[in-house]
Formats: C-alpha cells, sequence, structure tokens
C-alpha cells in the first residue's frame, strides 16, 4: 500500500451562516455542499457561493449527469437542480449514511460506524454489493475507475484509495493533523473537494498522478449537464 501526505491546493470559505459542510459533489461546473437545511452551489473558480437549494440536507451527495441525490436521515432525495424541487425519495440501507457517489447507474453510499459502503439500486434503495472498510467511511468518490473514500476517526482524517470488489486499501492520502473530512468528490481531473465538516470550509486536494488518464475499471458515471466541463466518467 502506497502512504503519502494530501496536498491541499485549494480552500473556500468559511461560509457565512453555514456552521459544518457534509456531502459534497461536483456537477462539471459548481461544486454542491450539503449544510443541514440547504444544498449549496459553489463556484470553483471564484470561491462564491452562488445559490442554495432548501432540503434537508445532512449528508452525502451526490450527481448522475442531470440530477442530485441528497442524504437526509434514513432517507435519499432525488432532486432536480433547476428547480430545487424533491422529484423522488427512496429508503437509505441501515437506516441511513454518511458519504455517496453516484457510478455504474448505481448509488454508492458510505455508513460511518459501520464502516461500510453499499452499492445500491438509486430507484429502490435495495442494496446491491457491500464493501467492508476498517475504519470510520465518510465521503465516496469514484473517478477514472477507481473507488475512493474518506475517514474520519480519533480526530484523523485520510483519503483511501480500495478496491471495490474486496475492500483493500491500494493507496493513501493522510490529511494534516486537525483537518477533517466528511464529504469527498472528484472533479475528473487532478482535485479531490473535500468537505470540512465543523470547520465551515470545502479544501481542495491533489489528486495523484496516473501514467494513464484512465483507470483500468470499468465503472462509468453520469456525465455533467454542463458539455464543456472536463469531468470525465469512471465512475
Amino acid at each position: 500500500m502506497k502512504r503519502s501526505a494530501a496536498e491541499i491546493i485549494g480552500e473556500y470559505g468559511p461560509f457565512p451562516g453555514i456552521e459544518k459542510v457534509n456531502g459534497i459533489t461536483y456537477d462539471g461546473r459548481h461544486v454542491w455542499f450539503a449544510s443541514g437545511d440547504k444544498l449549496n452551489a459553489l463556484d470553483p473558480k471564484t470561491g462564491e457561493k452562488v445559490r442554495a437549494i432548501d432540503v434537508a440536507a445532512h449528508a452525502g451527495t451526490a450527481f448522475d449527469g442531470r440530477y442530485l441525490f441528497q442524504l437526509s436521515d434514513d432517507s435519499i432525495q432525488k432532486i432536480d437542480p433547476n428547480s430545487g424541487r424533491v422529484l423522488s425519495t427512496i429508503p437509505a440501507p441501515g437506516g441511513g449514511g454518511s458519504g455517496l457517489a453516484w457510478a455504474e447507474g448505481t448509488l454508492w453510499m458510505g455508513q460511518y460506524r459501520n464502516r461500510r459502503i453499499h452499492q445500491i439500486d438509486p430507484h429502490t434503495g435495495a442494496v446491491l454489493r457491500t464493501i467492508e472498510s476498517n475504519r470510520f467511511v465518510t465521503g465516496v468518490s469514484w473517478v477514472d475507475g477507481e473507488l475512493w473514500h474518506a475517514t474520519l476517526e480519533d480526530d484523523e482524517s485520510e483519503l483511501r484509495h480500495v478496491d471495490p470488489q474486496t475492500g483493500e486499501v491500494l493507496e493513501t492520502l493522510e490529511m494534516p493533523t486537525g483537518v477533517s473530512v466528511s464529504g469527498l468528490e472528484s472533479d475528473g481531473g487532478d482535485r479531490f473537494f473535500c468537505g470540512g465538516v465543523s470547520s465551515s470550509k470545502v479544501r481542495a486536494v491533489r489528486r495523484p498522478r496516473r501514467d494513464s488518464a484512465a483507470g483500468s475499471g470499468s465503472v462509468t458515471r453520469g456525465k455533467p449537464a454542463n458539455k464543456s466541463s472536463q469531468r470525465p466518467g469512471p465512475e
């Protein structure tokens, strides 16, 4: 397993009126982050929060190329980002989760204290696959065929690249002391966006470079609504 220090290459916030950053996703243009009672859109070019949707947003956030998905307590809401309307709701396995990502036409949900990642049917909430972890799981992200998740345990966080079949840890990026990670999402390029929990910040962490632009996995994710985006699919 390869271990290295995470390189923080950008910080956004703190944001007035926001006490905690939960889930994180990226639609090819905006970083969306959950803050309890709102889902907020951040422009990573300017660092400005450009809009917000009034919706329960207590944990992970995902984007399928058209719609947002938001964990709230024991359910997952499907949201139209244009209107802000909740289109449907499915039960969250195990009564709730932490992180959320989209890949292979399915949702991937982290469970914090259960130390698991579930692949779930986005229409029913049925569990299709479960991956075990040996640390608490916060954010979840797919990029170029690689499954990554964040951890937060004993006031320490790291980003982990894991085998999606076995859960084996292949690589870790250790966050600096005192820097915690909640939500996690890749921009499809050289950055991970990380929720900063109670710091009310979103941080950008450099993603490790690869010899090939594409990973070896077969996972495909939804394309961003913005066709000019540089966000390729894995997930």
